[in-house]
């Protein structure tokens, strides 16, 4: 167990880069798989859920050479089962992507389910699966609980599934569906939430020549069948859903920070983090590849925000709203529940214990600033968001902050104690290797 100590920090000031999307890089990562002959990610970032996409593609029979800028991707002819169980670790996308995936593959493929992934939804994706011709269902082999895939293709045709689960569920049947053997139109029965990561994922398959054809309304997505991955090399960009928790920082201190690699014109959601500061009254540049913030330390406007498109901003969201000179909501956010922990729970939970007058209902947080917080002790439980919020609140807090279990960033953001404490955080401990 790792222990971080982050003390009060007045001041922040300097340049550091965001770190590579972890979203970008698993679909590229995905794309290249499918591809024909050999790709290059470029820029990857190296967490424990890229290193679980690598696992799930050279499981089902792609190769991966890596180094610290680049990653070569050699793909195969056609997909093999794997044999062994594909451990996911704790990567929710890439056990989400890979399994319509591994139907693509001759023969039976098992991901093991962790403590974790038990907890989150998956059975829409498996019934969806169905209606398109595919076998696979959770299973106990041994002490080990699984979801199993019968592979050998995907017959393709129609199928519903609801918007407001995951986005990753439509996401997984993009990737796979291109393959099938007839075409797949999908019907989303309820609102596509978290739209921005759909467009991602078409981005990702555009740049590889694969066809996609999504409504106007997102209510109806149709797969054009048997298309051919083309290779095509790609180049990581920095990620807004990390560098949101660099912004908070500067945002809540007297700073002035620049944040490099981050290019604005991309289909990231957590974009809105901009917006977000922009609205409480942080003053903030937009260059071609950088935001500057200069935070002034002192209090911050309310706001309320949708969490419906944003579920990953809700933690630091929460944290600037400590900050704020009256009562701010965030609503929508009842995905929350079946994250890496029960997100909105753990927020009450950790930001309670630091002082902050916070409130929750089933979908939604109320906090009454300006909050008075203090140095505590966090349990992040094991969630990178909560660990990363709570360290930013404690810039601002009476004393000293200890998070215990500080090593569940290696998720997302294995840099991130380092990069926090390069701008001027008084950070003991954390130097975590990548």
């Amino acid at each position: 167990m790792v222990t971080v100590t982050v003390k009060e920090t007045q001041k922040l000031e300097g340049k550091v880069c965001a770190p590579p999307s972890k979203s970008y890089t698993q679909r590229m990562l995905i794309a290249a798989a499918l591809s024909e002959d050999t790709g290059k990610v470029s820029n990857p970032l190296s967490s424990e859920d890229t290193q679980a996409t690598v696992r799930a593609i050279t499981a089902l029979g792609a190769k991966v050479q890596t180094t610290q800028d680049c990653w070569t991707v050699q793909s195969v002819s056609r997909l093999k089962a794997a044999s062994d169980l594909i451990d996911v670790g704790e990567s929710g996308a890439t056990l989400r992507f890979m399994i319509p995936i591994a139907a693509l593959a001759e023969g039976r493929s098992a991901f093991l389910l962790s403590s974790g992934l038990k907890r989150r939804p998956i059975e829409p994706l498996l019934r969806s699966l169905k209606d398109l011709g595919v076998n696979a269902f959770p299973k106990q082999i041994g002490k080990f609980p699984v979801i199993v895939v019968e592979g050998n293709g995907i017959m393709g045709g129609r199928t519903a599934i609801a918007g407001d689960v995951s986005s990753q569920f439509i996401s997984g049947l993009m990737f796979a569906c291109p393959m099938a053997q007839k075409d797949t139109e999908i019907t989303l029965t309820t609102p596509l939430e978290s739209k921005d990561y759909v467009r991602m994922t078409q981005e990702i398959l555009v740049h590889h020549k694969v066809k996609i054809e999504i409504s106007k309304d997102f209510k109806r997505i149709r797969i054009p069948a048997k298309q051919t991955y083309k290779q095509a090399d790609g180049k990581v960009p920095g990620d807004f859903s990390s560098a949101a928790f660099l912004l908070a920082a500067a945002a809540i201190t007297e700073s002035n920070v620049t944040i490099g690699n981050l290019q604005y014109e991309t289909f990231q959601g957590d974009k809105a983090i901009l917006e977000v500061l922009k609205r409480m009254g942080v003053e903030g540049k937009v260059c071609p590849d950088s935001i500057e913030i200069k935070g002034s330390g002192g209090l911050l406007k309310p706001v309320d925000i949708d969490a419906k498109n944003i579920p990953d901003l809700v933690p630091i969201c929460a944290v600037l709203a400590c900050f704020a000179d009256e009562a701010s909501k965030i609503y929508n956010a009842s995905r929350l529940r079946f994250k890496e922990s029960d997100r909105l729970a753990a927020v009450h939970s950790e930001l309670s214990k630091m002082g902050a007058d916070i409130s929750m209902d089933e979908s939604s947080l109320t906090i009454k600033g300006p909050c008075n917080l203090h140095g505590a002790t966090i349990d992040p439980h094991n969630d990178h968001r909560i660990a990363m919020a709570c360290a930013v609140a404690a810039l601002n807090a009476k004393g000293q902050t200890i998070i215990e279990n500080a090593e569940c960033v290696r998720k997302s953001y294995p840099l991130f104690y380092n990069d926090l404490a390069g701008i001027g955080a008084e950070i003991v401990g954390g130097k975590l290797v990548r």
